[in-house]
């Protein structure tokens, strides 16, 4: 069996791989100059990639599966498969009956930190507070409205997504004694620390009813924009949202007017809004009414899983994909392809 590793691996990281695979396996990486060492160049890789059985990876480069007509199994190194879906992967994997695992759960430990991390900076307003104490000649209006803290004790947050990552949320908002509502397909599967969990059909009772509300649900083509201006005006005006699942779940016009006319609190997130070229112009990603710029806004840039521990237990857990491959077991996070998650 042959093992592309579809980045610039290190020498531990390729013997690692070869260390779980069956003695005869064959484990290879491109080799070449980078500019990130996590992406693969596709000139560096196809040579490579033409008589592999299995591949792992993190990236993609444009063409490479095509070639790749021996491949068995694939191992993607992230929890989400949309950009797989959206250069029709999925597609060819169902077509030639290849097989898709990816790191689900992974990455949990270290998004619910940083979701957390968000609801606490936005209740406490973080970065007001930082920035009175920069400028001492500011006169602080203390109880007023525009500087008093929000709190988490005794309210209430909607968790939409209550999977690996959300499952943790709700884990960590019962340290800070909130009352916490989920939402998810399968309603019937109970989940630690969710007081009550609703269906998608219950979505805007959830959302009336919560003072924090938590995008952690995977991206589908049924998720993409689904929250919109509906949504938003479910929410109470004094809430709070923050999206560390994808930034196209979201719409980003309605959630800008909300968030400048005080239909929405504020709002907070680790993901934005990806706009490629022939869907959206100006293609780029980020949003294009900087909404990020806005005084009752903070995030980060896909900086969520960049953390102590989270690239080695990628790496284990793809590994691990494809040593039950090669072992005849069925896949621990096989990935459907036609629900995409």
């Amino acid at each position: 069996m042959k093992v592309l590793c579809l980045w610039y691996a290190t020498e531990d990281e390729v013997n690692y791989i070869r260390g779980a695979m069956p003695p005869s396996a064959e484990v290879i990486a491109p080799k070449g100059d980078y500019l990130s060492r996590f992406d693969c160049a596709y000139s560096d890789a196809k040579d490579l990639a033409a008589d592999a059985d299995a591949m792992i990876g993190f990236s993609v480069p444009e063409g490479l599966l095509e070639i790749a007509e021996k491949l068995k199994v694939f191992s993607w190194l992230h929890s989400g498969v949309d950009d797989l879906r959206q250069m029709g992967a999925l597609s060819l994997f169902k077509q030639r009956g290849v097989k898709l695992a990816n790191v689900r759960g992974a990455n949990a430990v270290a998004v619910a930190e940083q979701a957390m991390m968000f609801v606490l900076a936005l209740a406490k307003r973080a970065l007001l507070k930082h920035q009175l104490l920069q400028d001492r000649n500011k006169p602080f209006p203390l109880y007023a409205n525009e500087s008093r803290s929000a709190m988490l004790h005794g309210r209430t947050i909607g968790i939409i997504g209550v999977g690996n990552i959300g499952a943790r949320i709700a884990k960590h908002a019962k340290g800070f004694d909130m009352h916490v509502l989920g939402v998810r397909r399968n309603k019937e599967k109970l989940v630690d620390y969710v007081d009550s969990m609703h269906g998608m059909d219950e979505l805007h009772v959830v959302l009336a009813k919560s003072d924090y509300v938590v995008l952690a649900m995977p991206a589908t083509p049924e998720t993409n924009q689904f929250f919109g201006k509906v949504e938003i005006q479910a929410m109470k005006s004094s809430a709070f949202l923050v999206n560390v699942s994808r930034g196209n779940l979201t719409q980003e016009k309605p959630l800008y007017e909300a968030l400048t006319s005080g239909g929405l609190r504020g709002y907070a997130a680790d993901v934005w809004w990806s706009y490629g070229f022939g869907r959206a112009f100006p293609a780029g990603s980020g949003s294009r009414l900087r909404i990020h710029e806005l005084p009752n806004v903070i995030g980060s840039d896909g900086q969520a899983a960049n953390a102590d521990d989270v690239l080695q237990r990628n790496i284990q857990w793809g590994t691990y994909s494809l040593m039950e491959f090669t072992t005849g077991k069925p896949l621990t996070r096989e990935v459907s392809l036609d629900l995409g998650y």
